[in-house]
């Protein structure tokens, strides 16, 4: 055995471990131990448990002995299955025109818009899309999330598109987050493609595709299934081309009316995010599916609109995953654990239910199986918070920020002192 490591002891432990993928959660199932202790070898966790039964074996086998001083919760590290960090410029203009009362198309005329984001993405460099991209992603690390899912869709040409997917692999490679990368070049059709939706959608599937497959620059493709992008029937040709291609599909729906959805359970979508339109047809559709329905408070505290329909989700037997939307135009925030913490409010989620959103049932959302509870054979990545009370995190709505975020086994983040 290497790199072994003991932290502890830990006042409680919250293991995420035994708890259903889909349905309503209760504190009640929560499995908290107390005076525990993380062993881990390597990027894994070897075993949980007693503090001092596993400081018995720990010394034993020549671990290193992180002795914690004081209260501490731990919880798995964060997962935000849903984030735009790699962008160019500012829409702080759009948002004071939003909160002055004009409407999406008036900005637009005005120059706001996503279309604003990729004429300011498309100035920068490669490099310097990569190097803002890893100063999100740290400042995310920061507040506890350890695994962070990045879009393209600033970009809306096939070159455009590849500079900043290779920009997110690149930031990959200088932040200890891990960093999962989707495609979204389905954001919109762009305003410089001559031709219509349905041949933009074909031209990317065609030429793009097979160039992200070749370079292993992701496994995922996203569209924005709505009224001001694609219709169902314009993105069905495109998310088939992306099937056989191999990908796993996640798609923007029913943000502002009903159909995306639909489209997500026909495709098998690993999730269909947003969903602040959804009605009881498309709630009760997605809850007898295995796609995860992801709540974006962000976008709705960014754009004054209503909330994801989570309790509803979660009550009907769904499976429901919360992430930040951080972008530069709807959801500026990115501060996961504050939007999850004002979402449980408006929406009665239950500490259990706001957890399972942002760890592993997110990971899910990402196809990932490794992490998001804290029991042997997962990934080392966690937080450790200064309270002796797992409640308080909740509590302070995002103003609690983690004291220790460890990631694969390695401490990356230590404010204790």
């Amino acid at each position: 055995m290497k790199n072994l490591k003991l932290i502890g002891p830990i006042s409680q432990l919250l293991t995420l471990d035994h708890l259903p993928l889909k349905g309503a959660l209760k504190d009640e199932q929560l499995e908290i131990l107390e005076n525990a202790g993380i062993l881990t070898e390597g990027e894994l966790i070897l075993e949980i448990g007693n503090f001092e039964t596993l400081k018995a074996k720990a010394l034993s086998l020549g671990a290193e002995l992180i002795e914690l001083k004081g209260d501490h919760v731990a919880v798995p590290g964060f997962v935000d299955c849903h984030t735009h960090i790699c962008f160019g410029g500012s829409r702080a203009k759009d948002f004071a025109m939003r909160n002055s009362g004009k409407t999406y198309l008036e900005i637009a005329a005005a120059g706001g818009g996503i279309w604003d984001t990729v004429t300011q993405t498309r100035k920068l460099s490669l490099e310097e899309l990569a190097e803002k991209t890893s100063k999100n992603a740290n400042q995310h690390l920061a507040q506890g999330v350890t695994t962070i899912e990045v879009k393209s869709g600033y970009g809306l040409s096939i070159d455009e598109e590849l500079k900043m997917l290779r920009a997110i692999q690149k930031a990959n490679e200088t932040t200890p987050a891990d960093l999962i990368s989707t495609c979204l070049a389905a954001h919109m059709k762009p305003r410089d493609f001559a031709s219509s939706s349905s041949e933009y959608l074909a031209e990317i599937s065609e030429q793009l595709f097979p160039i992200l497959k070749a370079e292993k620059l992701c496994n995922r493709i996203d569209a924005f299934v709505e009224k001001s992008a694609f219709s169902p029937d314009e993105i069905k040709p495109y998310f088939q081309k992306g099937k056989d291609t191999g990908f796993d599909i996640t798609v923007h729906a029913d943000q502002f009316s009903p159909g995306g959805s639909e489209i997500a359970i026909l495709f098998g979508a690993k999730s269909a995010d947003h969903l602040e339109a959804s009605t009881d047809k498309e709630i009760s559709q997605l809850a007898k599916s295995d796609v995860i329905a992801v709540a974006l408070p962000g976008a709705s505290l960014g754009l004054g609109c209503a909330f994801t329909p989570a309790r509803k989700i979660l009550d009907q037997g769904g499976a429901l995953a919360i992430a930040s939307d951080w972008n530069p135009g709807s959801a500026p925030m990115g501060d996961l654990l504050m939007q999850a913490s004002i979402l449980a409010t408006f929406e009665k989620l239950s500490t259990v239910e706001v957890f399972a959103g942002i760890t592993f049932r997110a990971a899910v959302a990402l196809g990932l199986e490794d992490r998001g509870r804290l029991k042997a054979g997962f990934l080392a990545d966690f937080c450790l918070f200064l309270t002796s009370n797992y409640q308080e995190i909740l509590y302070q709505q995002g103003t609690l920020k983690p004291a220790q975020v460890w990631k694969k086994g390695e401490m990356i983040l230590d404010l204790r002192f």
